[in-house]
Formats: C-alpha cells, sequence, structure tokens
C-alpha cells in the first residue's frame, strides 16, 4: 500500500461517525510531510526535522503534550543504548582499519591479482569488503584513489570501475549490520541480528553482481569518461608497515563470524542453559562482538601496522566526532518511533494491511522508497519506514522479521538524486554532470533497490 492509497482510506475513516483511525492515519502523513518539508526545503538537520515530526504526530493523534515528550525521551533513550553503541564501536574499528594501512593492503592485494577482464568484478568485491565495518561516505573517499588509478591502468571509464565499487560499498550500507540502517531497523521491528546478518550476506552477494559488474558494463557504455584528474593516486610503497592480508580480513569478519555462530548455534541447541549455547549467547551478542573486534583489531590492525599505544589511542578517538551527528539523528529516530507506537498508528496501519492483503514485503519496500526519494536520506527512509512496519511484524517468524528488515533496507537506497548528499559527493569524485550522475550513480542504485526486493521476496518464498 503506497501513501497515495493510504490518503483515500483516511478521507473515508473521517467521514466515519467514529474518526479515530482516520486521525491517526492524517497525523503520520502530517507528521511525515513535516519532517521532509523540514529536511529539503527548510534544510533543518534531520536530528530536528525528527524532533519536531514526533511532536508534531503526537500532538495531531491527540496526545498530551507531556506524553509526548515522555515517549520520545523514551525511545530516543532506548535507541541511543542499543544501537548506539554499536554505531561508535563500528566506527573505532573502520578507523583502525583505515588508519593501519589494512584497507589499502586489501584493496591492493584483491585488485592486483585480478585481470584487466575481472577488475570490475574485483572492485565489487573489494566494494563490498571494506564496506562491511565502514560508512558509505568514508568507504567512497578512501576507495576513490583506487578508482581512479585502476581506471587509468586499465584504460576504462571511471564508470565502469567505478560504479561495481560503489555498489558494493551501498549494498553493505543499506543491508548489513553493524551499518546504523539495519541496525536501526532491527532494533526497532525486533528482529534477531544474526539472523539478519546472515540473510542479509545472501541478499547482498547477488544484488551487488548485479547492480556492479553487470549494470557497470552497461553504465559504461553510457557514461563513458577517463579517471578525472581531481587527485593523483600515487602508489604506496609502505606495504611492510601494513598489517597482512589475510590477518586482515580475518579481523574484518571476526564480529560478522561471532554474530552468525550465534544464530546457528541458537538454532542447532535449543537449550537455553547449555553452556555451548550460553558462551555464543555472550561472544555473538552484537556488542559483545563489537567489542570484541575492536579489542582485536587494536593488536592485529593497530601492533600489526606498527603503530604504538599513542597512535592507537588517536585512532580510536579520532572516531567518534564523525558519528556525532549520526548518532543524534538514529536515536531522534528511537524517539520518532516509540511516539508512533504509543500513538497506535502501526497498528492502526497494519490492521489495514492485513485488511487489503498487501505483502508485508513490498509495503515496507515501497514505505522506505517514498520516503527516500523525498528526503534524500537512506537513514531517515529506514527509521521511518521501520517504525511504521512496526505493527505489520507481529506473529511473523524470525525468519520473516529479518526479511521485512531487509526489504526497507533495500528500498531506502533507491534512486539517490540531488537531494540526497551522495548523489554530489559522486557527481564531484568522478567528474561528472547531473544526466550522467543520474544514468550511472542513480540507476545503480535503482538496481540495487529493485534487485535487493527481488531476492529478498524470493527468500521469502521459502522462509
Amino acid at each position: 500500500m503506497t501513501l497515495p492509497q493510504i490518503l483515500p482510506l483516511a478521507a473515508a475513516e473521517l467521514a466515519e461517525p467514529v474518526a479515530g483511525g482516520g486521525r491517526l492515519v492524517l497525523a503520520a502523513l502530517a507528521a511525515i510531510a513535516l519532517i521532509v518539508v523540514s529536511i529539503t526545503w527548510l534544510k533543518l538537520h534531520p536530528f530536528l526535522a525528527l524532533i519536531v515530526g514526533a511532536l508534531a504526530v503526537g500532538i495531531l493523534a491527540g496526545q498530551n503534550v507531556n506524553g509526548v515528550i515522555t515517549s520520545f525521551s523514551t525511545g530516543f533513550g532506548s535507541t541511543a543504548a542499543g544501537v548506539g553503541a554499536l554505531i561508535a564501536l563500528g566506527a573505532m574499528f573502520a578507523k583502525l582499519l583505515a588508519d593501519s594501512g589494512g584497507a589499502d593492503q586489501i584493496v591492493d592485494t584483491i585488485v592486483g591479482k585480478a585481470s584487466p577482464r575481472a577488475l570490475p568484478w574485483a572492485m565489487a568485491g573489494v566494494g563490498a569488503l571494506i564496506g562491511l565495518p565502514m560508512f558509505f561516505e568514508i568507504g567512497l573517499v578512501l576507495l576513490m584513489p583506487v578508482i581512479y588509478l585502476v581506471a587509468r591502468r586499465a584504460q576504462l571509464s571511471v564508470i565502469t570501475i567505478g560504479i561495481p565499487t560503489l555498489a558494493g560499498l551501498s549494498a553493505m550500507h543499506g543491508l548489513v549490520p553493524p551499518h546504523p540502517g539495519p541496525l536501526v531497523a532491527i532494533d526497532s521491528l525486533g528482529a534477531d541480528l544474526g539472523t539478519t546478518l546472515a540473510l542479509g550476506v545472501l541478499v547482498a552477494v547477488p544484488t551487488v553482481v548485479v547492480a556492479g559488474p553487470l549494470f557497470g558494463r552497461l553504465a559504461g557504455r553510457w557514461v563513458d569518461v577517463p579517471a578525472p584528474d581531481l587527485f593523483e593516486a600515487e602508489e604506496r610503497t609502505d606495504a611492510a608497515a601494513r598489517p597482512a592480508f589475510g590477518l586482515t580480513v580475518a579481523t574484518v569478519l571476526l564480529p560478522v563470524v561471532l554474530m552468525m555462530a550465534k544464530a546457528l548455534v541458537d538454532i542447532g541447541i535449543e537449550d537455553e542453559t547449555d553452556t555451548v549455547r550460553q558462551v555464543f549467547d555472550v561472544v555473538g551478542n552484537p556488542f559483545a562482538a563489537l567489542l570484541i573486534a575492536v579489542v582485536v583489531a587494536m593488536f592485529t590492525l593497530g601492533r600489526g601496522s606498527g603503530m604504538d599505544r599513542a597512535a592507537i589511542t588517536s585512532s580510536v578517538e579520532s572516531s567518534l566526532p564523525a558519528i556525532a551527528g549520526i548518532l543524534l539523528i538514529v536515536a531522534a529516530g528511537g524517539g520518532f518511533k516509540q511516539v508512533l507506537v504509543d500513538t497506535g498508528i502501526g497498528t492502526l496501519l497494519a490492521d489495514w494491511a492485513g485488511d487489503a492483503n498487501v505483502s508485508v514485503l513490498l509495503l515496507a519496500w515501497v514505505l522506505a522508497v517514498l520516503i527516500r526519494l523525498a528526503t534524500g536520506s537512506a537513514t531517515v527512509a529506514t527509521i521511518t519506514a521501520s517504525a511504521l512496519m512496526l505493527g505489520l511484524v507481529e506473529g511473523l517468524s524470525q525468519g520473516e522479521v529479518s526479511l521485512v528488515v531487509l526489504a526497507i533496507g533495500a528500498g531506502s537506497v533507491f534512486f539517490s538524486h540531488v537531494n540526497d548528499a551522495g548523489f554530489w559527493l559522486v557527481k564531484e569524485y568522478f567528474g561528472l554532470s547531473v544526466g550522467q550522475t543520474i544514468k550511472s550513480w542513480s540507476l545503480m542504485e535503482t538496481v540495487l533497490s529493485v534487485s535487493g526486493l527481488v531476492f529478498v521476496l524470493l527468500l521469502g518464498l521459502v522462509i
């Protein structure tokens, strides 16, 4: 069910004697519209826009103002406590990976062993692997010199090399925890992180193949541009000071393996008092897994690259200021979600969706797409769509809830355009016109989103 379909339903509800349902839906629509206008037209920071939207939906739904503030504060605090710590630990890990030269080691090793024909595939793999622990923007800035260098060496369009890399980064950003979007959806909908992680990787791999090397080949023909002279990427000569490739990859995959292992052990061992299950319940807990990974990275990446204790401490500390804004947006999203829950809007939408026999997965994707198109923010799209879907996941199995999370994640990256900061980042780094950026980057995001939905729906047939 799309927003245009919801509007007539809301109007019909208002026409009835008991207009409570219509009032709730109109309150939700007004709040979402207010958030969109605040971000896109008033240029308000998403943190403030979400606060304003939360207050608006509560007040318009007829709730006491103090009650709305209490609901928002409760959601803000619980989200900051649950998701905020994970985002902070993920940022620390990613900064160690970059500062130690581990990211460079992964890139150079994989790209160095690839033939010219296999380069787009290798770059897709690099983007996915680097994108696993890193935020999209950080990964893009880190990999741009490599994209330039590889495109020049292979004498290929920067799009042919760049699009597969961006596909790997974007797929991880939208589908795989511990990125903020998937973490927020998991927290909001009560999904199991290990299960979502396993299914997210299962969806991300074929999605990256379709949107990366395969679409990149077409996009490279449509937009055939050489690597711009924005800056020259010089070959690094300090390989000896980097951590070993195998050790670096093992460190990157450590938290993923721990969280997935917990999910598998929970399925295989039903007895919650079993010692093995209790051990994996601890080490596979998202907070514990990321904490272990950060501590291990200090030795394998930090000390392994010759960094002393002061350098390691500086690297970890410098990772936090950059994510302050993300933490506030995510926590405010949790407050917005809680207000929606307390007003009962999610339950109402669930009843309407059930009566209309709408696929929960398709509805989740459509809601995320509409908010993404309106705001340009994948994180805001994920937060808002997750809050609206809360009532629809009741009674679903653990696997089905995880698929709802992935459907929202896929929808949140749909068609990046001029209201998305990522659009302008890609345009400037690749030296493209607006039209060329739409034909390459924007269409890649659309292919990524639709492919992700298709693979989620296919999994939904067997889960």
